[in-house]
């Protein structure tokens, strides 16, 4: 139960991210981007609490269930939980720099720029947290088809 719990918190707060994301690219001003930027700071809390449990239960049912060692889509799924926090925490970084030059915007008169507006749509960083979210999708995928 409390691994499946840390799999919702996983997806609900990547998914809450990602909206989030998508609304502060879309907003008129520097302020509301910022607000909803910093927003993501608490769904990025879900999603390591999430992350965590996930992770130390799941070893713990592998254990448990006696799943061998040897078992590729645990493995494969492990893998994929690291690749997706990694690229989970290099595309915050870049929303991070987002929020931060909004805020300087939002202060210094609350305009818009083309240097915001670029920073909030540049597709490395946005791509890095979309595949994020791919990654993590596999790993559901893996967790609940369980192959042979």
């Amino acid at each position: 139960m409390l691994h499946v719990t840390g799999a919702f918190f996983v997806v609900g707060g990547s998914v809450t991210a990602g909206v989030l994301n998508v609304l502060a690219q879309r907003a008129q001003r520097p302020s509301e981007s910022a607000l909803l930027l910093r927003l993501i700071k608490t769904a990025v809390i879900v999603i390591g609490i999430g992350a965590a449990t996930t992770l130390i239960f799941g070893l713990w049912l592998w254990h448990e269930l006696g799943f061998g060692i040897g078992t590729w889509w645990i493995w494969a799924s492990i893998v994929l939980w690291v690749i997706s926090n990694a690229l989970g925490g290099v595309g915050g970084k870049h929303q991070e720099r987002a929020r931060k030059l909004a805020e300087q915007l939002a202060a210094a008169g609350d305009t818009m720029t083309d240097e915001l507006r670029a920073l909030l749509r540049d597709r490395r960083g946005n791509a890095l947290s979309w595949l994020a979210g791919v990654a993590t999708i596999a790993i559901l995928v893996l967790m609940i088809w369980r192959p042979a």
